[in-house]
């Protein structure tokens, strides 16, 4: 498979960096996992399509329902068996029952802290599956979007829905789902046990409840502003980290370290003060909560000791509601903190499904035929298109290209050229006209079939991290190793690939980084002729190489060019003078259309002026001379 270009120059690209979005953080806000605090547009919405993905496991869900339940029942049961054993057994001095109950008690104990181990294991396996389907999902309709979409939308924030999305929503998954029925159940039978051993001691326990619900609202409200600004304040600081780390080499030529120091001691600062903020207000909720439940145990002792001597309590009851004292208030807290991480994980599965709900690159008809063998006969009859509706990228653009010509596109930026390879590639549809390849439509034929027929080699050569040698297969996955080397010998890579330290066996950095932009080149230029195409597309192939470096990759190039079709755009008018035609295309029409000669004795001309500033008036002796030679190599192909 060939490299396939993803937008054209005339794309509206639309790009905005989008800032990390993970950080430190604490309990009541964002900070309890690092996310910026965002809510849903559509919570029940977002909440009814993540319980179709739970769905699949309800069997599951159940079995953790009823652990959970049990669990509670487990935590309510402890301080009523404490209360328990100072009446009937301490108090009455049972040695006996004492022991037996303290046995029973331990069972307890033990068995509730198995039940929340298994709770949290079968969570954590349900919460994996969940998001593994979610984010198997996600990607395969990444596959199936439009270049459209790409076009239209920020790679980082692509990618930031497909992790940090997707990571939240695991995270409240097992964590936090767990945690809030918890909270929930314990609280109800709490409260119930409470009423049901003494109501008036269940009243006096309460009356903490309302200082406690007005503290987490006060923590929750500034701590979700404080992460907010420090959220903003850490994509400031490796805005400037990351950009630090890029200009490097022009810092250091500028001898500018100190003002890049400046800034970066700005923007930490700036993100201390806003941290230091954040983490007071979080950490405000911890030594609140226990004075709020030390308050609440002194009136529960205090009345409890008030009602014991009034004939209304016992002593064991004052010890067991001294406990559920200190019970009732950790589940308040803990649905308060996990209430933001709700909020964001929501938010984040509504921006999931928003991808999910766009629109698929259209399928082919069911009756579409493949391609077939390509003689590589390719025709634009009268072809319009837009981008956006109502600016025309293209108009009326019509030519043929016979098997075996190289066709030649050049013009300035953004005339449309690359249109026309998102064109071919049925990367887009036309507005208007059609696109013909052996005389069938290019809309009618399996679009994965049409792509099959061509190769690409882009300006920006994509490489993977992997072995040079599975690089270069990628043309065709079936290849064995002999047939990638002789792709590398026939696209004039294979000596510098064996003077690597490891061969054809290098591992590539991302992007290919520990390679020169030349030998990427020449990877990519090997890659299409593994995959052995019909048609070529050379998008400026080499507008990055150096004109000495040119001439390597030029010989290559016409090894590959050799009985294909090829439509070549190129800004270095040295790399089409042999072409059977130069399209001349500006302002999204072709203006002028002929050979190199042909276009060159028009003076005056578009072509003409073009070629005159750009190698009689542009160029240095030295280039000049590379420019002589590399044109003696196209010639003597």
């Amino acid at each position: 498979m060939a490299e396939r270009n993803r937008s054209g120059a005339s794309a509206p690209a639309g790009m905005t960096k989008v800032p990390p979005r993970r950080g430190p953080g604490g309990p009541g806000g964002p900070g309890a996992w690092g996310r910026p605090v965002e809510k849903p547009r559509n919570a029940w919405g977002a909440l009814r399509r993540l319980g179709v993905y739970l769905g699949a496991q309800r069997l599951l869900l159940l079995a953790i329902l009823i652990l959970v339940a049990a669990g509670a029942a487990l935590s309510a049961a402890g301080p009523y068996l404490q209360g328990l054993v100072i009446d009937r057994y301490v108090l009455t001095g049972d040695l006996v029952g004492l022991t037996r109950i303290a046995l029973i008690m331990l069972l307890v104990y033990g068995s509730s802290a198995l039940v929340q181990y298994g709770t949290s294991w079968l969570m954590a396996g349900i919460s994996q599956r969940t998001v593994r389907d979610l984010r198997r999902d996600l990607f395969d309709k990444l596959q199936l979007l439009p270049l459209r979409y790409y076009d239209a939308h920020p790679h980082g924030e692509i990618m930031s829905r497909l992790t940090n999305d997707v990571d939240t929503i695991s995270m409240v998954l097992s964590m936090g789902l767990t945690q809030l029925i918890n909270a929930a159940l314990t609280l109800t039978i709490v409260t119930v046990t409470m009423l049901v051993l003494n109501w008036r001691m269940a009243l006096v326990s309460l009356v903490t409840l309302p200082l406690t619900a007005l503290l987490t609202r006060f923590v929750t409200r500034r701590t979700r502003v404080g992460f907010q600004e420090q959220q903003a304040a850490l994509g400031v600081l490796n805005g400037v980290i990351e950009e630090t780390v890029t200009a490097l080499p022009v810092i250091k030529s500028m001898a500018q370290e100190d003002a890049a120091i400046a800034q970066f001691n700005e923007a930490n600062a700036a993100l201390r003060k806003a941290a230091t903020t954040a983490q007071s207000y979080s950490s405000l909720m911890g030594p609140m909560s226990n004075l709020i439940g030390n308050i609440g145990l002194a009136v529960v002792v205090g009345a409890g000791g008030f009602l014991t001597l009034a004939g209304y309590a016992t002593v064991g009851a004052i010890a067991s509601f001294v406990s559920y004292a200190r019970q009732f208030g950790r589940p308040i807290n803990m649905i308060a903190n996990l209430y933001n991480n709700v909020q964001s994980a929501l938010a984040g599965a509504e921006r999931v499904f928003q991808i999910m709900d766009q629109e698929p690159e259209p399928e082919d008809a069911p009756d579409a035929p493949a391609l077939g063998a390509v003689r590589g006969d390719v025709v634009f009859d009268h072809v319009d298109f837009s981008y956006v509706p109502g600016v025309p990228v293209l108009r009326d653009v019509s030519f043929h290209a016979r098997p075996g010509e190289t066709v030649a596109l050049v013009g300035p930026t953004g005339a449309g050229k690359t249109t026309v390879v998102n064109l071919l590639t049925r990367f887009y549809d036309v507005d208007g006209g059609a696109i013909r390849v052996d005389d069938k439509d290019i809309r009618e034929v399996r679009r994965d079939s049409l792509r099959q027929a061509l190769g690409l080699v882009l300006q920006d050569t994509v490489l993977f991290a992997d072995t040079i040698l599975e690089n270069i297969r990628y043309g065709d996955l079936n290849a064995t190793d002999e047939q990638v080397m002789e792709a590398a010998r026939i696209a004039n890579a294979d000596k510098f690939i064996r003077h690597l330290p490891h061969g054809y066996e290098t591992k590539l950095h991302e992007g290919g980084a520990n390679l020169s932009q030349g030998q990427r080149q020449l990877l990519a230029i090997a890659r299409v002729v593994l995959a052995d195409p019909q048609i070529l597309i050379l998008d400026e192939a080499t507008s990055s190489i150096d004109t000495r470096t040119e001439i390597h990759i030029q010989e290559a190039l016409l090894k590959l060019l050799a009985g294909r079709t090829a439509f070549v755009i190129a800004h270095r008018l040295s790399t089409i003078r042999n072409a059977d035609q130069v399209l001349v295309v500006n302002d999204g029409q072709i203006v002028e259309r002929g050979t190199h000669e042909s276009l060159l004795a028009m003076e005056n001309g578009f072509y003409h002026n073009l070629y005159m500033s750009q190698f009689r008036l542009g160029l240095g002796m030295e280039e000049m001379e590379a420019l002589q030679a590399s044109e003696r190599v196209t010639e003597a192909g």
